[in-house]
């Protein structure tokens, strides 16, 4: 499977801890809305959507079932993330 589009789109919340939402599609056909960019200790990391639950917790809706699948997807969208950052700041 391959990552055949990400387009991440700014948080205006300042002073936030979330830096962007983000929408990926795999091979031209099967896409993944709000998914979340946010600013952790270590940097920058990627929340899958979730919904919260009956009893407060929250549950994905969507996720990578293997690490290297995770990783592939937030190497993208980070990556994606740093040039419209990088972008909005030279406006």
């Amino acid at each position: 499977m391959e990552i055949t589009e990400v387009k991440v789109f700014p948080a205006k919340e300042m002073g936030s801890r979330l830096k962007a939402y983000a929408t990926v599609v795999f091979d031209n056909c099967f896409i993944i809305r709000d998914l979340k960019v946010i600013e952790g200790d270590k940097g920058l990391f990627v929340s899958m959507p979730s919904r919260r639950r009956k009893d407060g917790t929250f549950r994905d809706i969507v996720h990578p079932l293997n690490s290297e699948t995770r990783q592939m997807m937030e190497d993208a969208i980070v990556e994606e993330y740093n040039k419209v950052a990088a972008l909005e700041t030279a406006e």
